[in-house]
């Protein structure tokens, strides 16, 4: 069992915990991001924590997991390699999110979705319905943090390694926007 000082070194030690004016993947804007690429480059550190979560699915019955693209591709993998089942991902096409590359479920496959950050579970959420319209099952998620404090419902059994209430603001009320600090964008898709 991976310790939570564990896995909060994990991430202080890879600098993937920053602060600053940050625009999110849900359009909203936060003085805190978790930049998760910086801790999956670094697979020694990505396969550990990726055990972890494969301990707390052990028993499920997986037979695949699969993540939105980007971020989810390396968690995908990664926990699907200590599963010992096969990974995929979903990506976008035409603003929607599919399966490509010959990828498919088979009706009553036991799936995991797998991510790396989620806020609203917006990009989940998505692959959850894409996962139910091939016919098979979603029987958790898996991310490594969830910066919802928890509030963020999948609808099925979620595990996160780090469950934090992040504060977001709506641009239009963000304070850090009124005071004329620029926000980036670190993350991978457009708002």
């Amino acid at each position: 069992m991976l310790s939570e000082d564990r896995i909060y070194d994990i991430f202080q030690t890879t600098g993937a915990m920053l602060k600053g004016h940050f625009k999110l993947t849900s359009g909203k804007h936060s003085d805190q991001y978790f930049q998760c690429a910086q801790v999956l480059q670094q697979p020694h550190y990505c396969e550990e924590l990726c055990q972890e979560l494969a301990r707390r699915f052990q028993h499920t019955g997986v037979e695949t997991v699969i993540g939105p693209a980007m971020g989810g591709i390396l968690v995908s993998y990664e926990l699907a390699r200590a599963l010992k089942v096969r990974s995929i991902f979903a990506e976008r096409e035409n603003g929607k999110m599919t399966l490509r590359r010959g990828f498919s479920l088979k009706p009553g496959e036991k799936v995991i979705v797998a991510e790396d950050v989620i806020t609203t579970g917006g990009s989940v959420k998505e692959v959850i319905e894409v996962v139910k319209e091939q016919g098979a099952e979603v029987v958790g998620v898996a991310v490594l943090v969830n910066r919802s404090g928890g509030k963020a419902d999948m609808g099925v059994t979620t595990e996160a390694l780090i469950t934090t209430s992040v504060v977001t603001y709506d641009p239009e009320n963000c304070p850090l926007c009124q005071q004329g600090t620029p926000a980036v964008k670190p993350g991978s898709r457009e708002i």
